[in-house]
């Protein structure tokens, strides 16, 4: 039999190789990338689903709104046991009569990425905002539900006018927030949370960098108050109760029996 020539089966597996990882790059190429995948409410639901289980959901008289509220009962599993949070891309549901090519990606986008700001501005100062799950670290999951189309959006005057309107607004007077916190290793619930209080009539985004301009205030407004409720409600859980203050008041002995 001829002897096989090592050399050119090794320069044709470089040249397969390098085909391959040719023709990958072109089949991945961000304008080749689809869009975000749309996720919309179902008629008639009163959730979404983004939370899976709503069971144990209850409402929090302590909080403003119609805010349902969980937490786990494990003490071992409290949320004074966590010292950092992992806050995780907020997931964006349209109505489910929305028309779905009036809201661009990009418009969820500015949804989603001002929500995200709003939670991490509110929370960075109890949880140190981290990257990586680990021993006592959360991981912050939220949606943004029931986002809706509106009118047509008013040109934008100086010195804003190099922002770039959406076609017609995104209507979140009648959205909903659903979110969860778990731990970041084992994925247990550890609270959560949906606040479903409507904002009225006025509250919509109509550009990318909509928190900028004064007529979204409103807007901008229930995504900062939706991250204070979430907040309100993690300081409760913080608080001693009654009983644990007069258990640790009749534990304390500083000086023995």
């Amino acid at each position: 039999m001829p002897r096989t020539d090592g050399v050119a089966l090794r320069n044709t597996s470089c040249a397969v190789a390098v085909l391959f990882l040719a023709v990958a790059a072109i089949g991945c190429s961000p304008q080749d990338q689809p869009e975000s995948a749309l996720r919309r409410m179902s008629p008639d639901q009163e959730f979404s689903g983004f939370l899976g289980d709503y069971s144990a959901l209850e409402p929090n008289a302590s909080l403003e709104g119609d805010a349902l509220t969980y937490v786990n009962p494990d003490q071992m599993m409290g949320l004074r046991q966590y010292v950092a949070m992992i806050v995780d891309p907020v997931e964006v549901y349209v109505a489910s009569d929305a028309d779905e090519s009036l809201i661009p990606e990009r418009g969820r986008e500015a949804v989603a990425n001002y929500f995200h700001h709003a939670l991490v501005g509110a929370l960075s100062d109890v949880y140190p905002v981290v990257d990586t799950p680990g021993p006592l670290v959360l991981r912050l999951r939220s949606a943004v539900v029931g986002v809706d189309t509106g009118g047509e959006v008013a040109p934008i005057e100086a010195p804003f006018e190099t922002e770039s309107p959406f076609p017609v607004a995104i209507v979140i007077d009648k959205v909903g927030v659903e979110i969860e916190l778990v731990d970041s290793e084992t994925g247990v619930r550890i609270a959560a949370a949906v606040d479903r209080t409507n904002l009225g009539e006025g509250a919509e985004v109509g550009s990318e960098n909509f928190s900028r301009l004064e007529r979204f205030e409103q807007a901008k407004e229930a995504f900062d108050g939706w991250a204070a409720t979430l907040r309100d409600f993690l300081d409760a859980e913080h608080e001693l109760s009654e009983e644990d203050v007069e258990r640790a008041y009749q534990a304390y002995q500083p000086y023995g029996q």
